[in-house]
């Protein structure tokens, strides 16, 4: 003989959906973040870049750029700074690690002497690790 009880549990009936809101939610806003930090990470300075035909290495999290403009200006980011003043101004961006790579890059008309005065200055700081940036061709030779 069977007997069935209503033990006064409760009556709601259980919602098998799933509650998608709140995952876009958290989408829209992680989206907004995206957008606003992306333009801050990159630098805005314009050179005129020879192009290579090397494979790209991976981009570091936080990447120090020395850049030498066709007027023979230095800028480490986008900040213009004096020749004196080159390894006071990566100590600072680097928080004194000399292993560091810094990402040179120089307009094509600037002369290979004063390329090689900037790197000496690099050198002579302790920075020795250099990462030449230049632009992808589709395999010209």
């Amino acid at each position: 003989m069977g007997l069935h009880l209503n033990e006064g549990g409760d009556d709601l009936v259980e919602n098998h959906e799933i509650n998608v809101t709140p995952f876009i939610d958290v989408m829209l806003v992680l989206l907004i973040i995206f957008m606003v930090a992306a333009p801050l990470a990159t630098v805005d300075i314009k050179v005129d870049l020879p192009a290579s035909t090397a494979k790209p290495v991976p981009r570091p999290e936080k990447p120090v750029f020395l850049s030498v403009k066709a007027d023979k200006g230095i800028y480490v980011g986008d900040d213009r700074i004096e020749p004196g003043q080159l390894g006071q101004v990566l100590d600072q961006r680097t928080k004194g690690k000399k292993d560091t790579t810094i990402f040179f890059q120089a307009d094509k008309g600037v002369d290979y002497g004063d390329l090689m005065a900037v790197m000496n200055d690099m050198r002579a700081a302790g920075y020795l690790k250099v990462g030449l940036v230049g632009l992808e061709t589709a395999g010209k030779k």
